[in-house]
């Protein structure tokens, strides 16, 4: 029974992380509020994917957690921190993704004598998304931290997704100090492409203890 259940995590854990990549594949390059009216039906559809894929990903955290369990129950403590994340994630899509979107699409016909009104409302949810996605970051960053020295001082799983994971972490701490901008999209996209990389290879490695 409880080699299914790993099994159904890392699965989940797999198939977050491949949606995770579709998703920042299809993510397009925000712009000026015509721009994001023109790409609006590819904003959505690559953030609802994103909104989907959050509960599978957590599912698949869940399973790591308890492959991971150890006297501390730290593992438990990195799971309760990835979901304050996810949930951050999901808003942030949920502003700029859904709603902004949906709520320029409205003026789109009379664009241009509302365009004064609408360009504080769109920097406004701008404004909202950055720290929205910090928590985001921040969050994914202190789980792999923690799940990756408990791989190291375990041996629960192979060490080198630990060490892959202290990488991750330390390459993200010298970024942000020598002031690389993680919000940007170059920049988020290469933060979730190295988280995504670390979940894809932990999914692998759950479903092979599994065996």
């Amino acid at each position: 029974m409880e080699n299914q259940y790993y099994k159904s995590t890392s699965i989940s854990l797999i198939v977050g992380a491949l949606l995770i990549i579709v998703t920042m594949a299809l993510h397009p390059s925000g712009g000026s509020i015509e721009h994001i009216i023109k790409i609006s039906k590819t904003i959505k559809i690559a953030h609802s994917l994103a909104i989907f894929s959050l509960p599978i990903i957590l599912f698949g955290f869940y399973g790591l957690t308890i492959r991971l369990l150890d006297k501390w129950r730290l593992s438990i403590l990195a799971f309760i921190i990835i979901s304050f994340g996810l949930v951050a994630a999901m808003f942030a899509a949920i502003f700029n993704g859904l709603t902004l979107p949906y709520f320029l699409n409205q003026y789109s016909e009379r664009l241009e004598e509302n365009i004064e009104v609408l360009k504080p409302i769109t920097n406004y949810s701008f404004a909202i998304n950055i720290p929205l996605d910090y928590i985001f970051i921040v969050a994914c960053c202190l789980t792999i931290m923690i799940y990756s020295i408990i791989i190291l001082l375990e041996n629960k799983l192979p060490k080198w997704i630990g060490y892959l994971g202290v990488f991750i972490v330390l390459f993200s701490i010298i970024g942000a100090l020598t002031g690389f901008i993680f919000t940007s999209l170059t920049g988020f996209r290469i933060f979730t492409f190295s988280i995504a990389a670390w979940i894809l290879s932990s999914g692998v490695l759950l479903y092979k203890s599994s065996q």
